[in-house]
């Protein structure tokens, strides 16, 4: 792994009474595919926010040592219907924050790496899920983006297409250099997506960390060595949060 692209030190946020992250440190390091797994109520989703600088913590810091850039994509795409595929990934190139990280020649070049370019003059209504998802991980790439951190990009997807966009996306992370952080409450994708993969306990504290190792296929899965562990882990939490 390389430098630390995201350090969260003491990271403190609760709702109300509730503790959702208790004086957590994380470290996200270059070319590292992170996953937050965990059910509904576990913190993931905060945690995720707060990396992205979408959330303030109540105490804490989150910091980029290095200089990463970050970009966010959420469940749902959230492209501008009245925009045509290229308008949408080129979007960035509109906002005065963008200057000096956008370009028309990435974007560009995004089209053709992530096999947009035929739909380029498409509307958002005439894409299937999985090539609105690959318009929308464009479009924040386009904006000089390298740590994408990804909120259950493809849990609204069917389950052939998800498969289709879990290789794409490990083989993209793979090919272009990116770090990635992404939240899931699937096993088997937190499996096949990651290098690390984290939990939260429920409480603001962290269940585990776990390394991969050697990148699985989806018909190793089943029986992936590491499987049986966060499976336990998973249903501890979903006994902490009930």
């Amino acid at each position: 792994m390389g430098t630390v692209a995201l350090r969260l030190t003491g990271a403190e946020k609760a709702y109300g009474d509730r503790p959702v992250l208790a004086g957590l440190d994380l470290e996200v390091r270059r070319d590292e595919r992170l996953v937050i797994l965990g059910p509904s109520g576990s913190g993931k989703s905060t945690l995720l926010r707060v990396l992205a600088g979408l959330e303030p913590l109540d105490a804490g810091t989150v910091e980029q040592p290095d200089g990463a850039v970050r970009a966010t994509v959420f469940q749902q795409p959230l492209l501008l219907p009245w925009l045509d595929v290229e308008a949408n990934v080129r979007l960035g190139g509109r906002y005065r924050a963008n200057r000096g990280r956008y370009s028309d020649e990435r974007a560009s070049e995004l089209l053709e790496l992530f096999g947009l370019a035929p739909l380029a003059k498409s509307r958002p209504a005439q894409l299937s899920g999985g090539q609105a998802q690959r318009v929308a991980i464009a479009r924040a790439m386009a904006v000089g983006a390298d740590v994408l951190l990804l909120d259950e990009p493809f849990s609204a997807l069917d389950p052939a297409t998800r498969i289709d966009l879990q290789a794409w996306l490990r083989d993209a992370a793979t090919r272009l250099g990116l770090t990635l952080v992404l939240v899931t409450h699937d096993v088997d994708e937190a499996l096949y997506l990651a290098t690390t993969v984290t939990a939260l306990d429920g409480t603001g504290g962290r269940a585990g960390t776990w390394p991969v190792g050697a990148a699985p296929e989806h018909d190793e899965l089943a029986t992936h060595p590491l499987r049986a562990e966060l499976v336990a882990s998973y249903r501890s939490q979903l006994a902490g949060t009930s």
